[in-house]
């Protein structure tokens, strides 16, 4: 068994159907890439996961267990948090309270203490600014204190949406170095990423989404070396 399956999930806003039936699964360990232009469906199957956004049709399971039948706090308590697209931190608040408010599911102080922990020694620079607010950082500070608010809460699953976005190049590097680090050290990763190259050298495996479908999945070697792939989302 899959540690998370999408079956023939759909999904719609208002009268419109916007994902026509996805199928897509994830293993325990993996990184896998969600790939496709704007209006996708990309972020819409990220929100749908976790629990922001209920389906139409089909189904998703997480070990076994249902989740498109539970709210978005519950899926939390399971072991799946989302770093959202924009980041979205809260601005007025410091990087300390930001992270206090990932945490919101713990209840074992010590574990919470440990994690904050190895996200300083992950992200260093958000030790350096633990008392600043977050609305000062910096775009890609404010990117590292949304993927360590979502390690906070100790998951299983994180959902990264658009991790580089408006970040430059040496930031970009980083953050995706840090994306692996963070795979390695057990949690599953399922990646939104506009930079499609770099998504598929860090990811496992991939999935191509047209209009709201599947059109193509891969090991990710395969789809950097695809044709079409690389006409569409590579340059040539």
């Amino acid at each position: 068994m899959s540690l998370l399956t999408l079956s023939d999930i759909r999904v719609r806003y208002g009268s419109v159907e916007v994902l026509h039936g996805i199928n897509l699964r994830v293993e325990e360990g993996e990184i896998v890439t969600i790939l496709g232009a704007n209006g996708a469906g990309k972020t819409t199957t990220l929100t749908t996961i976790s629990g922001l956004r209920k389906p139409s049709g089909g189904s998703i399971l997480f070990q076994g267990r249902p989740l498109h039948t539970i709210p978005s706090h519950e899926i939390v308590r399971l072991g799946i948090t989302q770093s959202p697209e924009g980041r979205r931190v809260f601005g007025t608040l410091s990087v300390r309270e930001n992270l206090d408010l990932g945490a919101f599911t713990s209840k074992d102080r010590g574990r919470s203490a440990k994690i904050r922990k190895w996200i300083f020694d992950l992200f260093p620079r958000l030790a350096e600014r633990e008392g600043q607010l977050a609305g000062t950082l910096s775009g890609g500070e404010q990117q590292m204190l949304a993927i360590a608010r979502a390690l906070m809460a100790d998951p299983k699953v994180l959902l990264l949406d658009e991790p580089s976005l408006g970040l430059a190049p040496l930031l970009v590097r980083s953050i995706f170095d840090s994306v692996r680090k963070i795979n390695r050290q057990g949690v599953t990763v399922i990646l939104v990423e506009q930079n499609a190259r770099a998504a598929l050298k860090l990811a496992a495996r991939g999935y191509v989404l047209e209009v709201g479908k599947v059109v193509m999945e891969d090991r990710a070697e395969n789809l950097l070396a695809d044709a079409s792939v690389r006409e569409a989302y590579l340059g040539g």
